[in-house]
């Protein structure tokens, strides 16, 4: 069964060296995130980001990976999302998923998309997810 958790969020972004040469000159970027998460799901989260842009404006690509601790109505512990954003001429595509089995404590088992949602500045989150009842050992 699928549970519904929102809220918002503030993300700070922060450039990163390229971990080798070529990638300098290759419009190649990496960036750390973190991340503090507020509403249904109160916790922080840290990752990073690599991202490319093309030579046509508004096109490019970022990939990201960033393991999120907190509380999501009511069940503690951790879990990993990943994304992929795509942009073709200023049409975005984004698909942000919890990764498969990298839920921890209260969230063992956790599964679900996350929908990131920016209007006048302000980011919004949408959390469609399930996670295995918590049995008592």
């Amino acid at each position: 069964m699928k549970t519904h958790a929102s809220g918002t969020f503030e993300v700070k972004l922060a450039p990163q060296e390229p971990d080798n040469s070529p990638a300098k000159t290759a419009n190649l970027g990496r960036m750390s995130i973190d991340k503090q998460f507020h509403g249904d799901l109160e916790g922080t989260s840290q990752g990073e980001m690599l991202s490319y842009m093309t030579e046509v404006k508004g096109s490019g690509v970022y990939v990201a990976i960033e393991r999120v601790n907190g509380t999501i109505n009511g069940r503690s512990g951790s879990f990993v999302l990943h994304h992929t954003g795509i942009m073709s001429r200023g049409t975005p595509q984004l698909s942000v998923t919890v990764v498969p089995d990298s839920g921890t404590g209260q969230l063992a088992g956790i599964a679900g998309t996350i929908t990131i949602k920016i209007e006048n500045g302000k980011h919004f989150y949408e959390f469609e997810y399930s996670v295995p009842p918590v049995t008592e050992g």
